[in-house]
């Protein structure tokens, strides 16, 4: 008997391809894993001569096999190596007669304040080089120019003094109040824990690297400390991801997604209990609910969704199928997009057969573009979508139903998950509030997953809870073109004076409406 093949060191535990930052050590590590690969197709192909052989297979038979193999794995490897853009390829415009023009020039920034600098001579440059008289300054007179510049950020320990009033009488003394506190006697600011709650969830920096930034700007203080600011800040925060979650599943029309998100244990490895769990997506155009949950499951999503009744667009993942067949009052449309990437992954071995589903695909798109975006493309939407998108539809089914494909190949098992969804591929031809793709939910999904791979993901239940708070109200906020941090300024007070408060779409409307 031979000798088994070693055990890559990451299998070991010494290495983390996950975590790992070092390019050398990435680059060594996909190496190996590519000759890997080759040597176990070898051994697969070999082991599929001998089976086929026994079997009494033909060769051509056999041929196909080797065919899908190969593929299976060009697939893979494109997956790891190949560009992750979804653009198609668009004709080169004919060039224009204008200027070269280098640079974009000066951007305007018109949110920075403006600082005026005056600068005057110095005493001894006050005399006139040419006659040796006094130089008098020259009213209104300047030479202007800009220069974008930074202040420091500065943490200050502030002391509150506050002043006591007694009256002749004797009888009563009375206390000047003090500044609002996320607890009392709390030692740091509401804007302090709300600066560290942006940093980690808004900007995706740990809080041991936001111990050292401040250790730079002067401040001493732990990781336990930031986690206990922003900790206690979502408390006073709580009811807020469940006013937007409601709001979102009020809505007729819905976008759902997942990705994983792990627990960690204090040491930042993987828990014991759970250590894939999942962060669940709800949206609609105003608003995006996070949910983390222990699961990928039906049960899970049933705690996402609740007793939503619209209609909701997702991929093909089952657990939205299952919830649906378990009683579920929604109903599903299904994503145009990731069809489109399921013939993408194909399309180098069968360039012809994709190139056309890829452009019969290209102009459900094209429709979807001469609309505008929101309820004032309604009616126009519903009729190019009846006038033109059907048609292209019904060619794409024709598409399906005449190409001969293996269905072990990849273009077969395209095909097939086409198929498989075109019922909910079919649901926005009658109803333009549906969109065709499921984009908007996965861009919203873009800020979670940035942050899961700068801080690897939580320490505990509360902290999964806790993320999904924060990623909640500041993505809702961008969604809404609202500052989050300056989201949080206004609305942290007020409920701490038991004041109710606007969700962040509810003010962005308050700001579009004319006074």
């Amino acid at each position: 008997m031979g000798l088994a093949p070693a055990i890559p060191a990451w299998d070991e535990g010494r290495v983390k391809l996950d975590r790992e930052q070092d390019r050398e050590v990435l680059r060594q590590a996909a190496m190996i894993l590519e000759k890997e690969n080759r040597r176990l197709v070898g051994e697969n192909v070999a082991l599929q001569r001998r089976v086929l052989a026994l079997e009494g297979k033909s060769p051509e038979e056999l041929q196909s096999h080797l065919a899908v193999l190969e593929e299976q794995l060009a697939v893979l490897r494109n997956r790891m190596f190949g560009p992750s853009s979804e653009k198609r390829p668009v004709p080169a415009e004919p060039p224009r007669d204008r200027a070269v023009q280098k640079g974009h020039g000066p951007r305007e920034q018109p949110q920075l304040p403006i600082r005026d600098v005056i600068h005057v001579l110095d005493e001894a440059d006050l005399a006139c080089p040419s006659c040796g008289g006094q130089l008098e300054e020259w009213k209104g007179q300047h030479e202007e120019s800009e220069e974008i510049d930074v202040i420091e950020r500065q943490f200050v320990l502030r002391k509150h003094h506050r002043q006591k009033y007694r009256c002749a009488c004797n009888g009563h003394v009375e206390t000047a109040p003090g500044p609002l506190k996320l607890f009392p006697g709390a030692r740091y600011s509401i804007d302090f824990a709300i600066e560290v709650a942006g940093d980690k969830y808004l900007d995706h920096a740990p809080l041991e690297r936001q111990v050292r930034k401040m250790a730079r700007e002067g401040l001493i203080v732990d990781s336990q400390t930031l986690w206990d600011m922003i900790e206690r800040l979502a408390r006073i925060l709580k009811d807020l991801p469940e006013a937007i979650a409601k709001h979102v599943l009020s809505s007729p029309v819905i976008g759902a997604d997942e990705t994983r998100w792990r627990l960690l244990d204090g040491r930042g490895r993987d828990a014991g209990e759970a250590t894939n769990w999942q962060a669940w997506a709800v949206s609609c155009p105003t608003a995006i609910a996070y949910r983390i949950q222990d699961s990928r499951s039906a049960e899970a999503a049933k705690a996402v969704f609740g007793d939503f009744a619209g209609i909701a667009m997702t991929d093909g993942y089952g657990a939205y199928q299952a919830l649906r067949k378990q009683g579920g009052k929604f109903r599903l449309a299904h994503c145009w997009a990731h069809v489109r990437r399921k013939f993408e992954e194909v399309e180098s071995f069968f360039p012809a057969q994709c190139r056309e589903i890829l452009d019969l695909i290209g102009e459900i798109y094209a429709v979807e573009k001469c609309c505008p975006t929101g309820p004032p493309g309604h009616e126009l939407r519903r009729k190019l979508r009846n006038e033109r998108s059907r048609e292209i539809l019904a060619r794409i089914h024709k598409w399906a139903l005449e190409t001969r494909a293996l269905p072990e190949g990849g273009l077969g098992k395209a095909i097939a998950y086409m198929s498989g969804l075109w019922p909910g591929l079919t649901v926005f031809l009658a109803d333009p509030r549906v969109p065709v793709d499921n984009n908007a939910t996965e861009r919203g999904l873009r800020g979670l997953v940035v942050g899961r791979k700068n801080h690897y993901g939580s320490k505990s239940r509360r902290g999964t809870e806790v993320a999904a708070l924060y990623y909640t109200i500041f993505e809702t906020a961008k969604l809404a073109g609202i500052d989050p941090k300056a989201y949080l300024r206004a609305v942290v007070p007020a409920l701490l004076m038991g004041a109710k408060v606007r969700l962040p779409h509810e003010v962005a409307a308050a700001v579009a409406a004319p006074a």
